[in-house]
């Protein structure tokens, strides 16, 4: 049970040659051409620069033409409740705790009681005794969609999470960033080091806002665009 370590993240499916379907929706608004002679057109060379091209002036509609499926594993429901937050070009399956009964769950430990054995004691007790009265609330003939009100937030839980490549973008500014919780900000740079190796040009300037442009994060910024401006 330590930090994240059960934390599973698996790009399990994508729109098959994304960067090839974003660089044709691309060329196709700005083109006469139409059909084979449009495909034929685009040679991998057209292709890196246009995409280049897009990325860099944030043309990033015709990024929503390609998608891509997570199985996500091993995070706790407070991470859940924020991912659940990004809702345009989005799609989120998880496991139900009204329909399936949690048993033997392991418990997301925050990487703050590491350091800290009594206080990380005390933390999974009370979890864990929070499960127990679960299971003696449905033992005892309660269903356990009323008998999850007991669960903790720390139990993990496991879903399906489908995102075009725009919503993506706009999910790794905000969550790759430093502002944001850490077990969030984890997950989200496991999914983006597997959409980079699946569409490198793509995503090549994907990550926290200050990747691409200024710190929106004013006087709380980490500094980190200030130290690249700097270089």
């Amino acid at each position: 049970m330590t930090a994240y370590s059960n934390m599973r993240v698996e790009l399990i499916s994508s729109t098959p040659d994304p960067e090839r379907v974003v660089a044709l929706a691309a060329r196709l608004c700005y083109s006469p051409l139409q059909g084979e002679e449009l495909k034929d057109e685009l040679t991998p060379e057209r292709r890196e620069k246009l995409i280049d091209k897009i990325i860099k002036t944030g043309h990033h509609s015709v990024l929503e033409h390609v998608s891509f499926s997570f199985l996500i594993e091993g995070v706790s429901r407070v991470s859940t409740h924020q991912l659940v937050r990004h809702r345009i070009g989005c799609s989120y399956s998880q496991k139900s705790q009204r329909y399936v009964r949690e048993r033997e769950p392991e418990f997301v430990v925050p990487p703050a009681f590491q350091d800290k054995p009594e206080e990380k004691e005390q933390f999974i007790k009370a979890c864990q005794e929070s499960f127990d009265k679960y299971c003696e609330l449905v033992e005892a003939g309660i269903h356990q969609e009323m008998a999850r009100y007991l669960l903790p937030q720390a139990i993990e839980s496991s879903l399906m999470v489908t995102m075009n490549a725009r919503a993506l973008y706009h999910f790794f500014q905000l969550r790759c960033c430093t502002r944001a919780q850490e077990e969030i900000r984890v997950l989200a740079w496991k999914m983006l080091k597997q959409v980079k190796k699946e569409a490198p040009l793509l995503f090549s300037l994907a990550g926290p806002s200050c990747e691409s442009g200024p710190c929106p994060e004013g006087d709380k910024s980490c500094g980190r665009s200030k130290r690249r401006e700097t270089n």
